[in-house]
This record gives structure tokens, C-alpha cells and sequence, in this order.
């Protein structure tokens, strides 16, 4: 288990512990916040799940794919630290990473 940081739309803070090999949707969404919507289940084709990722964190990320990229892009809060989590696998590497969800489009 990895423990992560996870930030709300309203700004509070909650630890939770993530199974390895589980996504940040996943994960997220396991751990009771009903704000990660995630309607296309993890597939990478909605943006729904878009996160803010602790940017000392970003090297160590997969890097982006272009649907990802795209799929952002369609987002009118993307920034330097936006992925969607989703496409975030989680393993120990991550541990501490602190992560918060976007605000809805």
C-alpha cells in the first residue's frame, strides 16, 4: 500500500492508503470521495478524473500520452501539474505524493 495526499475541491485534506497496481481513479474513488467522477471508468476518454499532481512528483510519472494530452486540453482548468488520474499507476515510488482534484468543467 502506498499512502497518498488527497485534496478536495474544497481544499481538505485527507491521507488515504492505495493498493499497488491500482490507477489514481481508482484509488481516489475507493477511498470514498464521491467528486471523482470518472465516467468513462478509466478508458481515457473523458477527463472526468482530472487531478493536480505534487509537481515534485511529475518525474515520476509515465509520461503523458497523446489522448491524455488531448483530452486536457478540452479542460479550461489545465495546468503544468494536470494529468488525468486515470492514467496514474500507482506504486511506491508515489508515496507522499499529494494530489488534488480539478475543479468540475
Amino acid at each position: 500500500m502506498t499512502k497518498l495526499v488527497v485534496v478536495n475541491r474544497a481544499g481538505a485534506e485527507t491521507e488515504v492508503e492505495a493498493k499497488d497496481g491500482l490507477n489514481l481513479m481508482e484509488a481516489i474513488r475507493d477511498a470514498g470521495f464521491d467528486e471523482m467522477l470518472a465516467l468513462c471508468g478509466g478508458c481515457c476518454s473523458c477527463a472526468t478524473c482530472h487531478v493536480y499532481v505534487d509537481p515534485d512528483f511529475a518525474a515520476r510519472l509515465a509520461p503523458m500520452s497523446e489522448d491524455e494530452n488531448d483530452l486536457l486540453d478540452s479542460s479550461g482548468s489545465r495546468n503544468a501539474s494536470s494529468r488525468l488520474a486515470c492514467q496514474v499507476a500507482i506504486s511506491p515510488d508515489l508515496a507522499g505524493m499529494r494530489v488534488a482534484i480539478a475543479p468540475e468543467d
